[in-house]
C-alpha cells in the first residue's frame, strides 16, 4: 500500500482525534442510529481528553453526511478543530472506534483501506486510445492518443479486386501507425503515472497490436481485458470486474514476492540480515521492534511489513515531532534533539515514518508466514538512503 496520501496528517502537530466507523448498514432507523452514534463519538472523545473544538469538528462532519454511503466504513482524522482527512474504507471496522493520541491512529488502515494498486487503463480502438489512471482517488482521464481514422471506400473507379487491395492496405497502414502512436503515448505516460499495472481494453486485434509494440518492461506489466469498449455508453460492468481482478492478482503476487525477499534476507530474529564479505547485500530484512525502528528511521526500509497478529505493533516507542524522531528508548529520542519525547504505538509511529519517506507498507494476512511479532521490513541496498 502506498501511504503517501497520509502525508497531510503529519504536516501538523497533534494530538489527534481519530474515528473508525461502519457505514455499510442502511435500515429504517438509520437517522436514529446516526444520532446515537454521533452522541457516542462525542462522549468517547470527551472522556479521552479531546478538546471541544476538535470534538465538535468530528461530530459536525458525521452529522453533515445523513445519506448512507457506498463504502463499508469511514475513518476521520481531526486536529486543532479541523477534520484533516475523511477516508472511505473497503472493509468495515465492525462498529465505532475512537482514539485521542499524540499521533493519528493510522495503522488500522492497512487492513481496512484495502490493497488496490494503481493502474493505467487504455481503452483502445482503430482510431486511438483513451488513457485513464485509477488510484486511491478514483478514476480520472489522463490523455487521448489519436491516429488517422480509416477513410471510407467512396466511388470505385478501378476494378473491384484492385480497389479492395489498395483499401485494405491503406487501412492496415493507418492502423499500424495508430498502434505505434498509442504505444508511444503509453511509454510517455507510464513513468509519471506511478502505476505498477497497465490494463489494455478494447478491440482484441487492436489491443494486442499495441501490447506487441510496447518495450519489454512495460509489456510485462500489461494485462489484456477481454471486455470493454471505447465507444460512448458502452457497458463496463464486466470490464470493471476484470480490472478489479487484475489489481487484486497484482497485489497478491507483489506481496508474495516481497515476503520471499523478507524470508531470504532475514537474519537472526530481531536483527538485520547478515551482509556479504564486502559489507553489501542485494537485499536484507529487519524483524522486531528495535531493528525495524532503526531501519525505518535511517531510511533503509524499502517495505514495512505489518502482521495481523503479534504484539510488536502495540509495543510502546518514543517519538518527537519529526517523522524520523522515533526510538525504542526515551533517551534515544532525546539524543535526536527532542526535549519532550512522547509515547506512541510502534505501528502508528512507523506508519508515520513510512508515509513521509515514501516507504511502501504491506499487510501480511493471517496464515502467511511473515515477521515474528508482526513487525518486519525489507531493506534497501546497503548504502542507499
Amino acid at each position: 500500500m502506498d501511504v503517501g496520501f497520509l502525508k497531510p496528517l503529519f504536516d501538523r502537530p497533534g494530538p489527534w482525534a481519530c474515528v473508525y466507523l461502519d457505514t455499510s448498514r442502511a435500515t429504517e432507523d438509520a437517522p436514529t442510529r446516526r444520532r446515537l452514534r454521533e452522541r457516542f463519538v462525542a462522549g468517547q472523545l470527551t472522556a479521552q481528553g479531546a478538546d471541544p473544538r476538535t470534538r465538535e469538528a468530528v461530530v459536525s462532519t458525521l452529522a453533515g453526511q445523513r445519506a448512507a454511503t457506498a463504502s463499508a466504513g469511514r475513518a476521520l482524522f481531526a486536529s486543532d478543530g479541523e477534520v484533516v482527512l475523511d477516508l472511505p474504507l473497503a472493509a468495515s471496522p465492525g462498529d465505532v472506534v475512537t482514539s485521542w493520541s499524540p499521533l493519528p491512529r493510522v495503522a488500522p488502515l492497512a487492513s481496512l483501506r484495502g490493497e488496490w494498486p494503481s493502474c493505467l487503463v487504455a481503452y483502445v480502438d482503430r482510431t486511438g486510445a483513451d488513457l485513464e489512471l485509477r488510484d486511491e482517488g478514483g478514476a480520472r482521464p489522463v490523455c487521448r492518443a489519436t491516429g488517422r481514422a480509416p477513410r471510407g471506400r467512396g466511388h470505385r473507379s478501378v476494378p473491384a479486386d484492385r480497389y479492395e487491395w489498395h483499401y485494405r492496405n491503406r487501412v492496415e497502414n493507418g492502423w499500424e501507425h495508430t498502434a505505434d502512436l498509442v504505444a508511444e503515448e503509453l511509454v510517455r505516460q507510464w513513468p509519471d503515472s506511478g502505476a505498477p499495472l497497465l490494463v489494455l481494453a478494447g478491440d482484441p486485434r487492436e489491443r494486442r497490436a499495441v501490447r506487441d509494440r510496447l518495450p519489454e518492461p512495460l509489456r510485462d506489466r500489461a494485462v489484456e481485458a477481454r471486455h470493454g469498449s471505447r465507444a460512448p455508453g458502452a457497458a463496463r460492468d464486466l470490464l470493471e470486474a476484470e480490472i478489479d481482478h487484475a489489481r487484486a492478482d497484482h497485489a497478491r503476487a507483489h506481496l508474495e514476492a516481497v515476503l520471499d525477499l523478507f524470508r531470504a534476507g532475514r537474519g537472526r530474529p530481531g536483527g538485520h540480515a547478515a551482509t556479504g564479505h564486502d559489507g553489501t547485500a542485494p537485499s536484507g530484512a529487519a524483524e522486531g521492534v528495535p531493528a525495524v525502528v532503526e531501519a525505518v528511521r535511517s531510511h533503509q526500509a524499502a517495505t514495512l511489513l505489518l502482521g495481523q497478529a503479534g504484539g510488536d505493533m502495540r509495543h510502546e516507542v518514543w517519538i518527537g515531532p519529526g517523522a524520523d524522531q522515533v526510538a525504542v528508548q526515551r533517551a534515544q529520542v532525546r539524543a535526536l534533539g527532542v526535549r519532550a519525547p512522547e509515547p506512541a504505538r510502534a505501528d502508528d509511529a512507523l506508519m508515520r515514518s513510512a508515509a513521509v519517506a515514501d516507504t511502501e507498507v504491506l499487510l501480511v494476512p493471517e496464515g502467511l508466514a511473515g515477521p515474528a511479532g508482526g513487525l518486519g521490513a525489507v531493506l534497501r541496498w546497503h548504502g542507499q538512503g
